[in-house]
Protein backbone atom coordinates (compact mmCIF):
# COMPACT_ATOMS: atom_id res chain seq x y z
CA UNK A 1 0.00 0.00 0.00
CA UNK A 2 1.50 3.41 -1.07
CA UNK A 3 -0.23 6.88 0.05
CA UNK A 4 1.69 9.66 -1.49
CA UNK A 5 0.89 11.65 1.62
CA UNK A 6 0.30 9.73 5.10
CA UNK A 7 -1.21 11.15 7.70
CA UNK A 8 -0.59 9.24 11.16
CA UNK A 9 -3.19 10.64 13.67
CA UNK A 10 -6.98 11.27 13.75
CA UNK A 11 -7.43 13.91 16.06
CA UNK A 12 -7.48 17.69 15.07
CA UNK A 13 -4.36 17.88 13.49
CA UNK A 14 -4.14 15.36 11.51
CA UNK A 15 -7.97 16.07 10.06
CA UNK A 16 -7.50 19.16 9.37
CA UNK A 17 -3.97 18.46 7.33
CA UNK A 18 -6.50 15.98 5.30
CA UNK A 19 -8.95 18.54 5.10
CA UNK A 20 -6.78 21.72 4.07
CA UNK A 21 -4.59 19.23 1.81
CA UNK A 22 -8.06 18.66 -0.63
CA UNK A 23 -9.44 22.20 -0.09
CA UNK A 24 -5.89 23.16 -1.46
CA UNK A 25 -6.87 20.96 -4.52
CA UNK A 26 -4.27 18.58 -3.81
CA UNK A 27 -4.54 15.25 -6.35
CA UNK A 28 -2.49 12.91 -4.38
CA UNK A 29 -3.30 10.02 -2.57
CA UNK A 30 -4.00 10.55 1.19
CA UNK A 31 -4.39 7.82 3.76
CA UNK A 32 -4.83 8.37 7.69
CA UNK A 33 -4.14 5.68 10.23
CA UNK A 34 -6.14 6.43 13.27
CA UNK A 35 -5.71 4.11 16.10
CA UNK A 36 -9.25 4.89 17.44
CA UNK A 37 -12.43 3.15 15.60
CA UNK A 38 -14.37 6.36 15.25
CA UNK A 39 -13.75 8.50 12.73
CA UNK A 40 -11.97 12.24 13.38
CA UNK A 41 -13.88 13.74 16.06
CA UNK A 42 -13.75 17.45 18.48
CA UNK A 43 -12.05 16.46 21.98
CA UNK A 44 -12.71 19.41 23.87
CA UNK A 45 -16.03 18.51 24.45
CA UNK A 46 -14.91 14.88 25.98
CA UNK A 47 -14.83 16.52 29.53
CA UNK A 48 -17.88 19.38 28.75
CA UNK A 49 -20.99 18.69 26.80
CA UNK A 50 -20.33 15.40 25.43
CA UNK A 51 -19.39 13.96 29.14
CA UNK A 52 -22.79 15.99 30.37
CA UNK A 53 -24.42 14.45 27.95
CA UNK A 54 -25.66 17.72 26.26
CA UNK A 55 -24.18 16.83 22.99
CA UNK A 56 -24.67 13.54 20.88
CA UNK A 57 -21.44 12.15 19.57
CA UNK A 58 -22.57 13.04 15.88
CA UNK A 59 -22.29 16.36 17.10
CA UNK A 60 -18.88 16.36 17.92
CA UNK A 61 -17.46 14.43 14.75
CA UNK A 62 -15.02 17.19 12.82
CA UNK A 63 -17.06 16.10 9.50
CA UNK A 64 -19.66 13.66 8.60
CA UNK A 65 -18.08 10.26 7.85
CA UNK A 66 -19.21 10.01 4.50
CA UNK A 67 -16.94 13.34 4.07
CA UNK A 68 -13.55 11.59 3.70
CA UNK A 69 -14.50 9.24 1.16
CA UNK A 70 -16.09 11.70 -1.05
CA UNK A 71 -12.48 13.32 -0.39
CA UNK A 72 -11.37 10.57 -1.49
CA UNK A 73 -9.14 9.99 1.82
CA UNK A 74 -8.81 7.01 3.38
CA UNK A 75 -9.32 6.26 6.88
CA UNK A 76 -7.66 3.11 8.45
CA UNK A 77 -9.16 2.88 11.63
CA UNK A 78 -8.19 1.23 14.63
CA UNK A 79 -4.47 1.10 13.00
CA UNK A 80 -1.41 2.41 14.69
CA UNK A 81 2.30 2.66 13.91
CA UNK A 82 4.77 0.75 15.50
CA UNK A 83 7.84 1.52 12.94
CA UNK A 84 8.75 3.81 11.00
CA UNK A 85 11.47 3.29 8.77
CA UNK A 86 12.77 6.76 6.92
CA UNK A 87 15.27 6.16 4.58
CA UNK A 88 12.29 3.89 2.82
CA UNK A 89 9.78 6.06 3.68
CA UNK A 90 7.82 3.18 4.79
CA UNK A 91 5.90 3.33 8.26
CA UNK A 92 4.73 -0.77 9.63
CA UNK A 93 1.38 -1.05 11.48
CA UNK A 94 0.54 -3.21 14.61
CA UNK A 95 -1.14 -5.51 12.63
CA UNK A 96 2.30 -6.01 10.47
CA UNK A 97 0.96 -4.04 7.38
CA UNK A 98 3.43 -2.19 5.67
CA UNK A 99 2.85 0.48 4.19
CA UNK A 100 5.01 3.20 2.00
CA UNK A 101 4.61 7.01 1.39
CA UNK A 102 6.03 10.77 -0.48
CA UNK A 103 5.74 12.40 3.14
CA UNK A 104 4.27 11.78 6.37
CA UNK A 105 2.79 14.00 8.79
CA UNK A 106 2.59 12.91 12.27
CA UNK A 107 -0.24 14.31 14.63
CA UNK A 108 -0.41 11.69 17.01
CA UNK A 109 -0.94 13.46 20.00
CA UNK A 110 -0.03 11.73 23.14
CA UNK A 111 -1.79 9.29 25.97
CA UNK A 112 -2.76 10.32 28.99
CA UNK A 113 -0.11 10.59 31.83
CA UNK A 114 -1.28 7.48 34.30
CA UNK A 115 -0.63 7.57 37.95
CA UNK A 116 2.49 6.24 39.23
CA UNK A 117 0.89 4.11 42.33
CA UNK A 118 -0.07 1.13 43.83
CA UNK A 119 -3.45 0.52 42.26
CA UNK A 120 -3.34 2.62 39.54
CA UNK A 121 -4.57 0.38 36.95
CA UNK A 122 -7.18 -0.98 39.33
CA UNK A 123 -10.86 -0.73 37.95
CA UNK A 124 -12.79 2.60 38.35
CA UNK A 125 -9.94 4.54 37.80
CA UNK A 126 -10.17 6.84 34.53
CA UNK A 127 -8.42 8.97 32.13
CA UNK A 128 -10.37 11.83 29.48
CA UNK A 129 -8.89 11.62 25.95
CA UNK A 130 -10.92 9.57 23.84
CA UNK A 131 -14.84 9.04 23.52
CA UNK A 132 -14.00 5.52 24.66
CA UNK A 133 -12.71 7.04 27.82
CA UNK A 134 -15.37 9.14 28.35
CA UNK A 135 -18.15 6.31 27.43
CA UNK A 136 -16.45 4.02 29.81
CA UNK A 137 -17.11 7.00 32.93
CA UNK A 138 -20.40 6.81 31.51
CA UNK A 139 -21.33 3.69 31.43
CA UNK A 140 -20.23 3.17 35.42
CA UNK A 141 -21.74 6.36 36.97
CA UNK A 142 -24.90 5.20 37.85
CA UNK A 143 -22.92 2.87 41.01
CA UNK A 144 -20.88 6.05 41.63
CA UNK A 145 -21.81 8.42 44.91
CA UNK A 146 -18.00 10.03 44.76
CA UNK A 147 -15.35 11.08 43.25
CA UNK A 148 -11.97 11.97 43.05
CA UNK A 149 -10.16 14.18 40.60
CA UNK A 150 -6.20 13.87 40.76
CA UNK A 151 -4.89 17.02 39.10
CA UNK A 152 -6.51 20.40 39.16
CA UNK A 153 -6.05 21.34 35.47
CA UNK A 154 -8.23 22.02 32.99
CA UNK A 155 -9.47 18.76 32.16
CA UNK A 156 -9.94 17.92 36.04
CA UNK A 157 -11.53 20.94 36.91
CA UNK A 158 -13.92 20.41 33.61
CA UNK A 159 -15.01 17.27 34.77
CA UNK A 160 -15.35 18.76 38.12
CA UNK A 161 -17.80 20.71 37.31
CA UNK A 162 -20.06 18.47 35.09
CA UNK A 163 -20.02 15.94 37.93
CA UNK A 164 -21.12 18.15 40.32
CA UNK A 165 -24.04 19.47 38.12
CA UNK A 166 -24.96 15.26 38.15
CA UNK A 167 -25.01 15.80 41.90
CA UNK A 168 -21.89 13.56 42.49
CA UNK A 169 -19.47 14.20 45.66
CA UNK A 170 -16.31 15.23 44.09
CA UNK A 171 -12.96 16.09 45.43
CA UNK A 172 -10.15 17.49 43.39
CA UNK A 173 -6.52 16.38 44.84
CA UNK A 174 -4.13 18.78 43.24
CA UNK A 175 0.06 18.57 44.16
CA UNK A 176 0.54 22.35 43.37
CA UNK A 177 -0.42 25.26 46.10
CA UNK A 178 -2.76 26.08 43.53
CA UNK A 179 -5.21 24.88 40.73
CA UNK A 180 -4.32 25.72 37.14
CA UNK A 181 -1.07 26.19 38.45
CA UNK A 182 1.12 25.46 34.99
CA UNK A 183 -1.33 27.69 32.99
CA UNK A 184 -2.72 30.61 34.72
CA UNK A 185 -1.20 33.04 37.11
CA UNK A 186 -2.61 33.13 41.09
CA UNK A 187 -6.12 35.72 40.46
CA UNK A 188 -7.76 32.74 38.37
CA UNK A 189 -6.13 30.01 40.36
CA UNK A 190 -7.42 31.66 43.22
CA UNK A 191 -11.19 32.67 41.50
CA UNK A 192 -11.40 29.40 40.28
CA UNK A 193 -10.86 27.34 43.68
CA UNK A 194 -13.24 29.42 45.07
CA UNK A 195 -15.67 28.78 42.17
CA UNK A 196 -15.58 25.15 42.83
CA UNK A 197 -16.06 25.61 46.15
CA UNK A 198 -18.97 27.31 46.15
CA UNK A 199 -20.17 24.74 44.08
CA UNK A 200 -19.41 21.97 46.87
CA UNK A 201 -16.07 20.84 45.30
CA UNK A 202 -13.68 19.39 47.66
CA UNK A 203 -10.31 20.81 46.47
CA UNK A 204 -7.17 19.92 48.35
CA UNK A 205 -3.65 21.67 47.44
CA UNK A 206 -0.41 20.18 47.97
CA UNK A 207 -1.43 17.14 48.35
CA UNK A 208 0.30 13.78 47.33
CA UNK A 209 -1.11 10.34 46.76
CA UNK A 210 0.36 7.38 47.93
CA UNK A 211 -1.74 4.66 46.42
CA UNK A 212 -5.27 3.80 45.20
CA UNK A 213 -7.33 1.70 47.73
CA UNK A 214 -9.55 -1.15 46.33
CA UNK A 215 -9.14 -4.85 45.77
CA UNK A 216 -11.45 -5.74 42.71
CA UNK A 217 -12.60 -2.17 42.53
CA UNK A 218 -11.97 1.44 43.46
CA UNK A 219 -12.81 2.75 46.99
CA UNK A 220 -10.77 5.31 47.46
CA UNK A 221 -7.12 7.56 47.30
CA UNK A 222 -4.33 7.32 49.80
CA UNK A 223 -2.93 10.85 50.24
CA UNK A 224 0.86 10.50 51.93
CA UNK A 225 -0.22 11.54 55.46
CA UNK A 226 -2.35 8.34 55.49
CA UNK A 227 -5.75 9.88 54.61
CA UNK A 228 -8.22 8.04 52.23
CA UNK A 229 -10.27 10.40 50.77
CA UNK A 230 -13.17 7.79 49.67
CA UNK A 231 -14.35 7.25 45.90
CA UNK A 232 -15.89 4.74 43.46
CA UNK A 233 -14.28 6.61 40.59
CA UNK A 234 -11.08 8.46 40.32
CA UNK A 235 -10.13 10.57 37.12
CA UNK A 236 -6.30 11.18 36.48
CA UNK A 237 -5.92 14.57 34.39
CA UNK A 238 -2.53 15.33 35.05
CA UNK A 239 -1.03 15.57 31.05
CA UNK A 240 -0.33 13.50 28.68
CA UNK A 241 2.90 11.63 26.97
CA UNK A 242 3.57 12.69 23.64
CA UNK A 243 2.88 9.65 21.28
CA UNK A 244 6.35 9.98 19.29
CA UNK A 245 8.29 6.97 20.12
CA UNK A 246 7.91 4.99 16.77
CA UNK A 247 9.82 8.51 15.29
CA UNK A 248 12.85 8.69 17.97
CA UNK A 249 13.23 5.04 17.56
CA UNK A 250 13.44 6.03 13.62
CA UNK A 251 16.42 8.68 14.65
CA UNK A 252 14.06 11.77 14.89
CA UNK A 253 15.44 14.51 17.24
CA UNK A 254 13.84 15.23 20.24
CA UNK A 255 12.77 14.28 23.83
CA UNK A 256 9.68 15.58 25.68
CA UNK A 257 7.86 15.19 21.94
CA UNK A 258 9.32 15.38 18.54
CA UNK A 259 11.23 18.59 17.60
CA UNK A 260 10.42 20.62 14.72
CA UNK A 261 11.66 23.74 12.59
CA UNK A 262 9.76 26.74 11.81
CA UNK A 263 7.91 24.81 9.06
CA UNK A 264 6.77 22.05 10.89
CA UNK A 265 9.70 19.57 9.59
CA UNK A 266 11.07 16.60 11.93
CA UNK A 267 14.57 15.88 11.91
CA UNK A 268 13.55 13.12 9.22
CA UNK A 269 13.65 13.39 5.31
CA UNK A 270 9.92 14.17 3.93
CA UNK A 271 8.21 13.80 8.04
CA UNK A 272 6.84 17.00 9.38
CA UNK A 273 4.78 16.77 12.89
CA UNK A 274 1.83 18.82 14.28
CA UNK A 275 -0.03 19.58 17.21
CA UNK A 276 0.65 18.26 21.02
CA UNK A 277 3.41 16.50 20.23
CA UNK A 278 5.13 18.82 17.93
CA UNK A 279 7.97 20.89 19.93
CA UNK A 280 9.06 23.86 18.36
CA UNK A 281 10.36 27.48 18.93
CA UNK A 282 7.14 29.47 19.73
CA UNK A 283 7.15 33.10 18.33
CA UNK A 284 4.80 33.83 21.23
CA UNK A 285 6.60 32.38 24.16
CA UNK A 286 10.03 34.52 23.20
CA UNK A 287 11.39 31.34 20.81
CA UNK A 288 11.24 29.09 23.59
CA UNK A 289 10.91 25.25 22.92
CA UNK A 290 7.49 23.85 24.09
CA UNK A 291 4.98 22.22 23.53
CA UNK A 292 1.67 23.86 23.01
CA UNK A 293 -1.53 21.10 23.43
CA UNK A 294 -4.52 23.04 21.63
CA UNK A 295 -6.75 22.81 19.38
CA UNK A 296 -5.92 25.97 17.45
CA UNK A 297 -2.20 24.37 17.53
CA UNK A 298 -2.98 21.63 16.02
CA UNK A 299 -5.16 23.36 13.23
CA UNK A 300 -2.89 25.86 12.45
CA UNK A 301 0.12 23.75 12.09
CA UNK A 302 -1.78 21.35 9.77
CA UNK A 303 -2.98 24.45 8.00
CA UNK A 304 0.94 25.56 7.33
CA UNK A 305 2.27 22.30 6.37
CA UNK A 306 -0.51 21.93 3.82
CA UNK A 307 0.37 24.86 2.23
CA UNK A 308 4.20 23.68 2.51
CA UNK A 309 3.12 20.38 0.36
CA UNK A 310 0.81 22.30 -1.84
CA UNK A 311 2.50 25.31 -2.87
CA UNK A 312 5.02 27.24 -0.84
CA UNK A 313 7.44 26.50 2.51
CA UNK A 314 5.39 28.02 5.05
CA UNK A 315 6.47 29.02 8.90
CA UNK A 316 4.02 28.27 11.47
CA UNK A 317 3.39 31.71 12.70
CA UNK A 318 0.15 32.04 15.12
CA UNK A 319 -1.10 33.09 17.94
CA UNK A 320 -1.74 30.51 20.61
CA UNK A 321 -5.90 30.66 21.96
CA UNK A 322 -7.59 28.41 24.36
CA UNK A 323 -10.42 28.12 26.20
CA UNK A 324 -12.93 26.36 29.07
CA UNK A 325 -16.34 25.58 30.07
CA UNK A 326 -16.57 25.42 33.98
CA UNK A 327 -20.39 26.03 35.24
CA UNK A 328 -21.62 29.40 33.38
CA UNK A 329 -17.94 30.34 33.20
CA UNK A 330 -16.25 30.82 29.95
CA UNK A 331 -13.00 31.33 30.19
CA UNK A 332 -10.63 32.45 26.78
CA UNK A 333 -7.27 32.96 26.82
CA UNK A 334 -5.12 34.65 24.27
CA UNK A 335 -1.14 33.92 23.91
CA UNK A 336 1.07 32.02 26.47
CA UNK A 337 1.78 33.36 30.15
CA UNK A 338 4.87 31.51 30.90
CA UNK A 339 7.62 33.49 32.20
CA UNK A 340 5.40 36.63 32.93
CA UNK A 341 6.70 39.35 35.26
CA UNK A 342 3.64 40.79 36.50
CA UNK A 343 0.42 39.84 36.15
CA UNK A 344 -2.77 42.61 36.13
CA UNK A 345 -6.54 42.20 37.25
CA UNK A 346 -8.43 43.70 34.92
CA UNK A 347 -12.23 43.88 36.06
CA UNK A 348 -13.73 42.68 39.36
CA UNK A 349 -13.83 38.67 39.72
CA UNK A 350 -16.85 39.54 42.16
CA UNK A 351 -18.73 40.31 39.21
CA UNK A 352 -17.88 37.08 37.43
CA UNK A 353 -16.79 39.26 34.83
CA UNK A 354 -13.13 39.91 34.34
CA UNK A 355 -9.85 39.44 32.88
CA UNK A 356 -6.03 38.60 34.01
CA UNK A 357 -3.38 40.62 32.16
CA UNK A 358 0.32 39.22 32.01
CA UNK A 359 3.23 41.10 30.95
CA UNK A 360 7.25 40.51 30.42
CA UNK A 361 9.37 43.03 30.15
CA UNK A 362 6.38 45.74 30.16
CA UNK A 363 4.67 44.42 26.85
CA UNK A 364 1.53 42.27 27.05
CA UNK A 365 2.39 38.27 26.16
CA UNK A 366 -0.51 37.28 27.25
CA UNK A 367 -4.99 37.57 28.88
CA UNK A 368 -7.18 35.32 30.42
CA UNK A 369 -10.57 36.60 30.21
CA UNK A 370 -13.09 35.15 32.27
CA UNK A 371 -16.91 35.64 30.74
CA UNK A 372 -14.91 38.81 29.21
CA UNK A 373 -15.06 38.12 25.63
CA UNK A 374 -14.74 41.78 24.68
CA UNK A 375 -11.53 41.51 25.82
CA UNK A 376 -10.48 38.32 24.56
CA UNK A 377 -11.06 39.80 20.79
CA UNK A 378 -9.98 43.21 21.53
CA UNK A 379 -6.62 41.81 24.01
CA UNK A 380 -5.07 39.92 20.73
CA UNK A 381 -3.69 42.98 19.07
CA UNK A 382 -1.44 43.53 22.53
CA UNK A 383 0.03 40.14 21.92
CA UNK A 384 0.57 39.93 18.63
CA UNK A 385 1.59 43.50 18.65
CA UNK A 386 3.71 43.55 21.60
CA UNK A 387 2.01 46.57 22.96
CA UNK A 388 3.35 48.13 26.52
CA UNK A 389 0.79 49.72 28.42
CA UNK A 390 0.61 50.57 31.79
CA UNK A 391 -0.80 48.70 34.92
CA UNK A 392 -2.89 51.49 35.33
CA UNK A 393 -4.52 51.77 31.76
CA UNK A 394 -5.33 48.26 31.89
CA UNK A 395 -7.22 48.31 34.85
CA UNK A 396 -9.50 50.72 33.52
CA UNK A 397 -12.11 49.07 32.30
CA UNK A 398 -14.18 52.18 31.33
CA UNK A 399 -11.57 52.08 28.32
CA UNK A 400 -12.02 49.25 26.10
CA UNK A 401 -8.82 47.49 25.54
CA UNK A 402 -9.16 48.75 21.27
CA UNK A 403 -9.54 52.06 22.27
CA UNK A 404 -6.68 51.35 24.57
CA UNK A 405 -4.27 49.64 21.32
CA UNK A 406 -5.35 52.56 19.22
CA UNK A 407 -3.53 55.16 21.41
CA UNK A 408 -0.81 53.05 22.03
CA UNK A 409 -0.21 52.50 18.84
CA UNK A 410 -0.29 55.94 17.48
CA UNK A 411 2.74 56.64 20.05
Amino acid sequence: MHYDILIVGGGHGGAQAAIALRQAKYEGSIGVVNAEPEYPYERPPLSKDYFAGEKAFERIMIRPAAFWAERNVDMLLGARVDAVDSAAHKVTLSDGAVISYGSMIWATGGSPRQLPVEGGNLPGMHVVRTRADVDGMLGGLDDVAEVAIVGGGYIGLEAAAVLRKMGKKVTVLEAMDRVLARVAGEPLSRFYEAEHRAHGVDVRLGVEISGIDGEEFVTGVRLADGEVVPAQMVIVGIGIVPAVAPLLAAGAAGGAGVDVDAYCRTSLPDIFAIGDCAAHANDFAGGNIMRVESVQNANDMANAVAKSLTSELTPYHAVPWFWSNQYDLRLQTVGISAGYDAAVLRGDPQTRSFSVVYLKAGKVIALDCVNATKDYVQGRLFVTDGLSPTAEQLTDTNVPLKELAAALMVH
